[in-house]
């Protein structure tokens, strides 16, 4: 995410509920919650793979888990194009369209 974004939330956390909708403490909550099911995800993922290379591989992904979260709650919130959430979070157009889509 763009530093301004991210800035924004952490330099203002009393402007989270404007900004996203959700107090700053539900916010930092949720994105706890959301972490722990990702890798727990992650790791049942890991462990029913047949590895033909090492693992580690792959490509890195474009917005940390905590910046996908964020968009899929600015897009929520404000309901604006994902040319635009792109541009706010430094992502393409598709990039911001797929994280809003992630299941």
């Amino acid at each position: 995410m763009h530093n301004s974004q991210k800035r924004c939330i952490e330099e203002n956390p009393k402007e989270t509920q404007r900004l996203i909708g959700l107090e700053y403490e539900q916010l930092q909550q949720l994105i706890q919650n959301a972490e722990q099911l990702h890798y727990e995800k992650q790791a049942l993922l890991e462990s029913q793979k047949v590895r033909i290379i090492a693992g580690g591989g792959g490509r890195k992904q474009k917005l940390s888990l905590r910046e996908q979260i964020i968009l899929t709650l600015v897009y929520l919130r404000h309901l604006t194009t994902f040319q635009l959430l792109g541009i706010q979070f430094g992502v393409s157009e598709s990039t911001a369209n797929d994280t809003f889509n992630y299941n």
